[in-house]
């Protein structure tokens, strides 16, 4: 994942001070892109442990169009609760819960979940009912009926509905390329927090592709990451310079069933990671 830690210096050699959102603060460069043979490995991060439960159980939350944070919550996997809590805390029936408070009765009150676990129509919405249209399964009906076409997308962004999400896609258009019977993937990401968020980005679109390749019969080839405005927070700066410092492992390997052949009927007991030897976990807050 020499990679990854190149696209960490060149934030912090190029990059300029940004005010953000959040108002977190960043080191901010624009345009950056990474590509990965997935043929060579899984690219899972080994400068530090990454979640791949959290990586797993959101990209099957993706695939069947979920947008309630409580299938993640069942699950353990915490990585949306910020978002609707931030929204929770605005509404009339916040009485001062802490997140720890407001995740427990999403988990345990089906009907408050309903209520306030759902982020709006973001990604797992848009993937399969972008204006009626489900553009994953047109995707693998294109490419099976046409495997060179140059149409293979799928739009996270919906600019009728960017105002109803939590947070509007991140990680937004992704197209696939079929090519001496290989599936590549190439994500587009408008923004992309370069501690917390883009590791994960990366072993999920590798996954997505690795499964989709099952699913139409063709080997793996490439994940291409690009990348628009590629920032490192301030309260992460810490963090990258411990894993500038350390040296990348061997890459583990992914082992997915082969048994199935429907991008849908996928389950968490389908994957298996192997020779994963991570250097210890960062911790660090993610800006809402």
């Amino acid at each position: 994942m020499e990679q990854y830690l190149t696209f960490l210096k060149h934030i912090l050699d190029t990059g300029t001070r940004k005010e953000d959102r959040t108002s977190t603060g960043t080191i901010s460069t624009f345009g950056y892109q990474m590509r990965f043979d997935l043929q060579k490995g899984f690219p899972l991060l080994t400068t530090k442990k990454v979640h791949l439960k959290s990586v797993i159980y959101e990209l099957l939350w993706f695939i069947k169009g979920e947008t309630n944070i409580r299938p993640l919550v069942l699950n353990n996997v915490r990585i949306w609760n910020e978002w609707p809590y931030e929204r929770y805390k605005k509404s009339d029936e916040f009485q001062g819960e802490s997140l720890e408070a407001f995740v427990e009765k999403i988990k345990i009150d089906e009907a408050f979940a309903h209520k306030h676990g759902d982020l709006g129509p973001v990604y797992g919405r848009q993937w399969r009912d972008y204006e009626g249209v489900d553009q994953l399964q047109a995707v693998i009906d294109e490419a099976k009926r046409n495997p060179f076409s140059r149409r293979l997308i799928v739009n996270s962004w919906n600019p009728l509905r960017t105002h109803e999400m939590a947070l509007p896609p991140c990680h937004m258009m992704f197209q696939f390329y079929i090519n001496d019977n290989k599936l590549s993937c190439q994500l587009y990401q408008r923004s992309a927090d370069a501690f917390l968020g883009v590791p994960f980005n990366i072993a999920s679109y590798s996954l997505l592709t690795m499964m989709m390749a099952q699913v139409l019969n063709l080997d793996v080839g490439e994940f291409v990451h690009t990348i628009g405005d590629a920032h490192i927070y301030d309260n992460h700066l810490e963090q990258v310079k411990t894993q500038l410092s350390r040296a990348p492992k061997a890459l583990p390997q992914m082992i997915i069933n082969p048994k199935v052949k429907d991008i849908f009927s996928f389950t968490y007991e389908d994957f298996r990671l192997e020779g994963y030897t991570p250097h210890p976990a960062l911790k660090g807050k993610v800006s809402v």
